[in-house]
Parts: structure tokens; sequence; C-alpha cells
């Protein structure tokens, strides 16, 4: 059925004859008769009453106009919808992180844009940072944050801050600090908790081992929560990102020591080049840079001014979009080793 001749319809019922609603319509006459016959034809029945005085609806004729009105009403309603989303702040949008990511940064984020922008939705997609990053290609996830960003074609990458996968302890009662010797005792006679899905996880691990600093307990979680939750308890050393090991229990766990090894990280924003450029996504791809980089200069409470031998954290590069074809290497020089990340 098309468009054009449920309006030419709904015209001849509102004009009530065709000559008139011919001349509102600015076409034939015979035209019009002709979309009216095939309209008919294609709904095999009968719309109109036609006598000398014009026209009158059958009761199927009635029917139908009461669903072309509803019909148009709806594309009415759409099309000041989609003006709207190009001029005003609405709209709606996945954002996809990692959970331990989103336990920190989240909640300081979210409480604040909704109070801003109570026009633009947000659900929450959570998965490893290669999953998010894959599903904001596949157009699942709108805007992803993700850890270690890989080069995948079409994808703008802003980097917003820094964290470190460290070793951590539960930090002792009297406050104190071990030594690197003592330090290396702890490691040596274990437990190593860590996440065994992430990777830097497994490669600092394996850097220890490089140094002659093993533990032969070793206990693998799933989940960086979980790891966090043992550490607190005082079992062995856990391999956290600072940030996870510093929300929500600032100064309940400790860094190791400064001069063992980490796995510094950066945390950025992606999203598709060929995002729809709305008044909405400005508004909320501008807020989670805002909140990110505000989190990057108030550092991750194990900064290097804590810590003066801790890694220092290097400068944010800016927004760059990477359009080359998969297998390609980068042009850019990196100042630290980024892996792929799991987290």
């Amino acid at each position: 059925m098309e468009l054009s001749h449920l309006r030419y319809f709904l015209a001849i019922t509102q004009a009530g004859s065709i000559s008139a609603a011919a001349k509102r319509l600015r076409i034939s006459q015979p035209a019009l008769t002709v979309a009216i016959h095939q309209l008919e034809k294609e709904l095999s029945c009968t719309l109109f009453h036609r006598d000398h005085s014009g026209v009158t609806l059958t009761g199927v004729g009635a029917e139908l106009g009461r669903h072309a009105e509803q019909i148009f009403s709806l594309i009415d309603h759409a099309q000041q919808e989609v003006r709207a989303l190009q001029h005003d702040a609405i709209g709606r949008f996945v954002l996809g992180c990692h959970e331990s990511l989103g336990a920190y940064f989240l909640p300081g984020f979210m409480s604040g844009f909704w109070r801003s922008e109570p026009r633009i939705e947000l659900s929450l997609w959570n998965a490893p940072s290669a999953a998010v990053e894959d599903a904001v290609v596949e157009r699942k996830v709108h805007f992803g944050l993700v850890v270690n960003p890989r080069r995948l074609p079409d994808l703008v990458i802003i980097d917003l801050f820094h964290d470190a996968v460290d070793l951590f302890i539960a930090t002792p009662p009297d406050g104190s600090l071990p030594s690197l010797a003592q330090a290396i005792a702890r490691v040596v006679e274990g437990p190593i908790i860590y996440a065994g899905r992430v990777m830097q996880c497994t490669e600092l691990i394996e850097r220890l081992a490089g140094m002659q600093v093993a533990s032969h307990r070793i206990l693998s979680c799933g989940d960086l929560e979980l790891v966090k939750s043992l550490a607190l308890s005082g079992i062995g050393v856990a391999l956290l990102p600072r940030r996870v090991a510093a929300y929500g229990q600032r100064g309940r766990l400790t860094r190791l020591h400064p001069e063992l090894p980490n796995f510094p990280d950066t945390i950025s924003l992606v999203y598709r080049a060929d995002l729809p450029r709305t008044v909405a996504t400005g508004r909320l791809k501008h807020a989670l840079v805002a909140h990110g980089r505000a989190l990057d200069r108030l550092g991750d409470a194990y900064d290097p001014h804590e810590h003066p031998l801790a890694t220092p954290l290097t400068p944010l590069p800016t927004e760059r979009i990477d359009t080359r074809p998969l297998g390609t290497t980068s042009s850019r020089t990196p100042t630290t080793r980024r892996p792929r990340s799991k987290k």
C-alpha cells in the first residue's frame, strides 16, 4: 500500500468529492480517480459510495480512515522526534565498560550527567575491554570505556586517564611499609592473588619470575572484585589496578613497594567515527571526556608524589581517528607498552 494513495483517500474524505480533493492536491481528477481505484483493488473493497452530490464513506472506508489518520499521526510524530534529535539534547545511548572500571567511573559520572541532561537516556553494557571495543565496532554500543584499546578500523580513540596494575597488600595496622627485601619476601611467600583473564596480571607475574621473584602459591580468580576482597582480608599479595584498589576502600590497601614492577594502563573513550553527530551525542561525549580527564588530574591515590619511585604517568595524547586496515602498524610511538587487555 502506497502512502500517497492513503493521503489521496484522506483528502477525498475531508473534501467530500473527488473534484474538490483534486484541486486541493493540485493533481488531475482522472489521476486521483485512478489512484483510488488502485487502492480499492489492492484492498478488495469499495471505499466510497458515489452519487451526483459527491462521495461518502462505506463502512470499510470509515475503518480505513481511522487507521490512516493514526498512521499519519505517527509519521508526523516520528518526523518531530527525528528533528528534535538533531537540534535538542534528546537520545538513547548504550555505554560499555568492564564492571570493575565502571565501579569507580560511573557513580560520579552518571549522577552528575543525569542531573544536567535529564532527556538523555543511558543503558550499560558490561564486558571485558576487548569485547566492549568489538561491540562498538558492531554498533551494539555507542561509547566504550576501554583499557589499552586496540587499533581497529574506523574508531575514534580519546585517551582519558591512566592507571597501573600493581602489587597490593592489606595496610598494616601501624601503617608501616615493608622494605624492598621484605616486599620481595612477601611475594615469594605468597599467595599471589590475581584475575587470570586480565592479561596485565599474567605478564606482571612473568616479569616477577624473570627477576627471580616468584611464588609457588598462586591463586587465580575470575574477577577483580574477588581479588580485592581477598586482599582486604589480609590474604597474600594482590595484583590490582590502582584505581580498583582505591575506590570505596581508600587507604585499606597499600602498594607493596614502589620499586617492584607495575603495568601501566591507559583508559580511553572509544566510538565509531561515523556515529551520528547529534546534540545529545556531543553532550554525552564531552561529559565522558571531562569526567575522565578530571580523574586523571586527581590521580589514582598511589601517584608518584606519594611514592617518588613509582612509574610516572605519561601525558594524555590528543584525539585520534584510526582508519587503517587491520594488520597495519601504528605511526604513533607509544611512551608505555599498551597490551591488548581483557579488563
